[in-house]
């Protein structure tokens, strides 16, 4: 039987962001009921799975497959791939060994024998692997650094320096040529070579924007260079223009703490297996970008293969994981992650976090705990937490440990606004206004026209029938910050609504719903304003549009209520309106790595748009796409390319990581 090609062969012959191919909804229906006894059947079984992001069962399935039709190398390349993409690398070595010189895979069956010829240091083995019948740039750059880093682990450092030298490729190329130039010769005890070319890095802040992680790496290499070497001044002069670039860089800040204290300082690449797992690294963060997860999982899998106890490269898989909603994958990177490494605390919040994904809300809880425990002063671990508690709506128990991070702030400080808000939430929402109010005005004070807070803190007075007017003002002052945040604009629509100003609220609420067609809450919201100015039949489709959209169980019986008696006359209108819920959200922190900020908007020094972006204290997703991308209203690009806000521009945290739009050319 001939098999189509496959996901996972589609993915290799295009581009490296290109997305997978999806499987028709038909078929997708049809698998479950399908008995897995021929091999198509297994074949479309293994496809579904895959597009599912299933590796387990595709793997199992393609096995299946496979035991049918022995000899079909269609079957044999989709196991390649899904073996080392699930991290099974071992496992995967056969079937690269019968694919070798099949041009259509080539680059990963000869890539994965390379990968084990380096970790197995048969250095004259693996160059003869890296070479290729059909190249692309992409190809050709990995390769080419892959063979450098053979020559070098084969004690000829000279050569690998003068074939970095002789390969040419378009401008993309030079920053990663001149930081394994620098690797090479530091690795190799060239100092006036590899300060050399760490200079190149350093100056070439133009490429940095495109491959942001790469340049950051150069940087922590390049000073630990210089400090190792005695130059302790200029090593902080670096740090300072790493700190530039991504201020609060856990990585960064643990380094700088060595210098300072004039600690032992070790290389960043130490032997010719971490040197090829750099590189690939480095070529896997800068392709990741939105649609080119699975293709950026597989060069994170060929990196750790070669280090597996990399701190960098775990990290980058566990992100890997949670951009694909794989919270069990995440937490198995992260678990990897070395004790001594400066991210451990990070990824153990992230762990939390990744617990909580998964409904295992007690061991969250557990974890949680246990890592505030050993740091109690860390901030991250009481939003970490209380955003836990918040999600059960437990507010109790989230207001609680609000009140011990507040207990412990002896100054605070604008990067502090946070923790005042959510306690102001939790005690919102335990009806403790005197309570929360406070705190509301707290993270204003802190951090003046902070749009989350202003919409928040002015809608509860609308709602409460308080302050009205300023209560107005302060949600229409969010509007005006953020004009394209859904969530925000819905709130305004709802105050006039609850103000009985009908025709207000229907053109509000228009414009929060074509922000956000997608939501429940906003479309019955829109509904009940159709009904008040007599737009009944909109009114209708409305909440029927809701009550298609999954929402949760007391806007679903709101929704069915009105379908069949629709809304009361407006002096009862209380009892069967649309929830009056708070304004937006609880953000609950969806990661907590790397990068503690100072408080102030990120100051960017790349002339170029990076693909990753640190959630500085203080921004919100409206103010980083205005200060990043150009354009606040592009914001909603960010909340599509960043899956785990789960379409809530409240969901970021300080030290979140977000995946940026390419830079456009």
């Amino acid at each position: 039987m001939r098999l189509k090609t496959t996901n996972w062969i589609t993915a290799i012959g295009l581009a490296a962001g290109a997305a997978l191919v999806s499987v028709p909804a038909t078929a997708r229906e049809s698998a479950s009921e399908m008995r897995v006894g021929s091999l198509s059947g297994a074949f479309l079984a293994a496809r579904i799975a895959e597009t599912d992001n299933d590796l387990t069962n595709a793997i199992a399935y393609y096995k299946r497959a496979l035991s049918f039709d022995p000899d079909n190398q269609t079957l044999q390349q989709s196991l390649l791939l899904g073996l080392i993409s699930q991290g099974s690398f071992d496992e995967a070595l056969p079937f690269a060994r019968k694919l070798k010189e099949v041009p259509e895979v080539e680059r990963f069956s000869r890539l994965a024998l390379g990968v084990d010829a380096v970790r197995s240091k048969d250095y004259a083995g693996a160059q003869n692997w890296l070479k290729l019948a059909l190249e692309s740039d992409l190809d050709r750059l990995i390769t080419g650094l892959m063979t450098a880093w053979a020559k070098a682990g084969a004690g000829e450092a000279e050569d690998a320096i003068a074939f970095i030298d002789t390969m040419e490729g378009p401008d993309w190329y030079q920053l990663f040529l001149s930081y394994h130039r620098a690797l090479i010769a530091d690795f190799a005890g060239l100092e006036d070579r590899a300060g050399q070319a760490y200079e190149e890095t350093l100056t070439n802040v133009a490429a940095a924007g495109a491959a942001p992680e790469a340049y950051l790496r150069s940087l922590e290499s390049y000073a630990a260079f210089l400090a190792r070497n005695g130059d302790k001044q200029k090593a902080l002069e670096v740090i300072g223009k790493a700190e530039e670039f991504a201020r609060g860089r856990v990585t960064v800040e643990a380094l700088k703490e060595q210098i300072e204290g004039d600690a032992e300082v070790k290389p960043l690449v130490a032997d010719a297996q971490a040197g090829a797992s750099e590189a690939l690294l480095n070529l896997a963060t800068a392709l990741n970008r939105g649609g080119g997860e699975s293709f950026v999982r597989l060069y994170l899998q060929y990196a750790i293969a070669l280090k597996p106890d990399s701190d960098a490269v775990l990290l980058q898989l566990a992100g890997n994981a949670e951009q694909q909603g794989d919270a069990e994958a995440a937490i198995d990177s992260y678990a990897k992650i070395p004790d001594d490494s400066p991210v451990k605390r990070i990824a153990e919040l992230q762990m939390g976090l990744n617990l909580a994904d998964l409904d295992r809300h007690d061991e969250a809880i557990g974890h949680l705990k246990a890592v505030l425990e050993s740091d109690p002063e860390d901030m991250r671990g009481y939003l970490a937490l209380g955003g836990v508690y918040a999600s059960q709506e437990n507010f109790r128990a989230a207001a609680d440990i609000y009140d011990r991070a507040v207990g412990l702030i002896e100054k605070p400080e604008r990067s502090d606004w946070n923790i005042f808000y959510q306690r102001g939430i939790a005690y919102e929402r335990l009806k403790e206004w005197k309570k929360a109010e406070p705190n509301f005005f707290k993270a204003l004070d802190l951090y003046p026209d902070q749009p989350q807070v202003l919409n928040y803190l002015g809608y509860s007075w609308v709602d409460m029938n308080i302050r009205l007017d300023e209560g107005l003002d302060m949600i229409k002052r969010a509007v005006e910050l953020r004009p394209s945040d859904g969530y925000i604009v819905d709130s305004l629509g709802w105050a006039y609504y609850r103000l009985s100003r009908f025709d207000d609220a229907v053109r509000e609420l228009e414009r929060a719903v074509g922000l956000m067609p997608n939501d429940p809450v906003l479309n019955d919201h829109l509904g009940d304003a159709y009904w008040r100015v007599g737009r009944k039949l909109e009114a209708t489709f409305q909440w029927a549009h809701a009550r298609d959209m999954d929402p949760d169980e007391t806007v679903l019986a709101a929704v069915q209520k009105k379908l069949v008696e629709g809304l009361p006359p407006v002096e009862d209108r209380a009892e069967t309106e649309a929830p009056a819920d708070a304004p937006g959200v609880v953000p609950m922190p969806e990661r907590a790595d790397g990068r503690e900020g100072s408080g102030e908007p990120a100051v960017e020094t790349a002339s170029a748009v990076p693909s990753r972006h640190t959630v500085q204290p203080g921004q919100s997703l409206w103010s980083i796409a205005r200060e990043v991308l150009g354009d606040g209203n592009r914001y909603q690009e960010l909340l599509r390319l960043n899956p785990q806000l789960r379409g809530d521009p409240g969901r970021i945290v300080p030290g979140q990581e977000l995946n940026l739009p390419a830079p456009s050319n």
